[in-house]
């Protein structure tokens, strides 16, 4: 379990790295498309700062959108416990615990770092899940906050809506930019804005989809690491899976923050899914089972 959980680590830093240094190329493309070199670092610290405000609201607009209330220890003490005990043994302060009125089976962890956590449960998933399924779920929500990705989630996202943002601007200059200009050097900058303007929100979307991809295994190791028990999260995939999580609320800003996909529908299949296939995450879980 050790391993995959360093693994997993060692591919999203590589995949982090590829996404910010695609945000520069695009920076500098934007810098040059416009025809002021100049305006590059500002496109770049304007794009920071958007991010930034993106991470810091983020979790209160995925609380809200969704519909979640959070409770109290009176409310749902078998809940609140679970939760609590799962954070002592992680060694991580007690998040806030919310919950969402929905029949579908679902969960999901957010918050700007472990001091300012959340963990959100459907109605749904507490009502099929027996308490070793429900520990597992919990203890990957947990896994999410105790290896920031609810961090690299939320940044992850800021990047992307940077990158749509440059591209829509770039594609928008199209039409107001000299036709008759012969010059070469102009025409091979335009040539490629179009390009990037029209590709670089669906290259920026995959590699977000990546990230989120290797972490949903990463929170799944981390998670059966902390209950030593991977059957009770692999059985709950499988009956989460055969239940479907699909959710009555339909976000699909938020879709890759829950334990599985809460869409309804498949779109072009796992090519645009943020979640991992449930089958390879129950045979990974297994296998971690007869390796522990």
């Amino acid at each position: 379990m050790y391993s995959e959980i360093a693994a997993n680590k060692r591919k999203t830093v590589i995949i982090m790295g590829v996404f910010i240094a695609f945000v520069l190329a695009m920076g500098w493309l934007f810098g040059q498309y416009s025809g002021s070199p100049t305006i590059t670092p500002f496109v770049l610290i304007g794009s920071l700062i958007y991010v930034l405000i993106t991470y810091a609201a983020g979790s209160r607009l995925a609380l809200a959108i969704n519909g979640a209330k959070e409770i109290a220890k009176k409310d749902i003490p078998v809940l609140w416990r679970i939760v609590e005990n799962l954070s002592i043994t992680e060694g991580l302060p007690m998040p806030r615990v919310f919950v969402i009125d929905d029949p579908a089976p679902n969960a999901f962890a957010t918050g700007r770092d472990p001091k300012h956590a959340v963990v959100c449960v459907t109605t749904g998933l507490m009502d099929i899940l027996d308490k070793k399924e429900l520990e597992g779920v919990l203890a990957h929500e947990l896994g999410h906050v105790k290896n920031y990705d609810i961090r690299v989630s939320m940044v992850a996202f800021g990047l992307v809506a940077v990158i749509s943002i440059l591209a829509d601007i770039m594609l928008r200059m199209t039409w107001f930019r000299d036709r008759d200009d012969n010059n070469n050097n102009n025409q091979v900058f335009f040539i490629l804005g179009i390009v990037a303007a029209i590709l670089a929100p669906l290259i920026a979307t995959l590699i977000q989809l990546s990230i989120s991809r290797k972490r949903e295994y990463l929170a799944d190791a981390t998670g059966a690491l902390t209950t030593r028990y991977p059957e009770g999260l692999a059985s709950a995939l499988e009956k989460i899976t055969k239940h479907g999580g699909a959710m009555k609320r339909q976000n699909a800003s938020t879709a890759h923050l829950f334990f599985v996909n809460p869409l309804r529908g498949r779109s072009i299949a796992s090519l645009f899914s943020t979640h991992p296939p449930t089958a390879e995450r129950v045979n990974r879980l297994r296998q971690m089972g007869t390796r522990a």
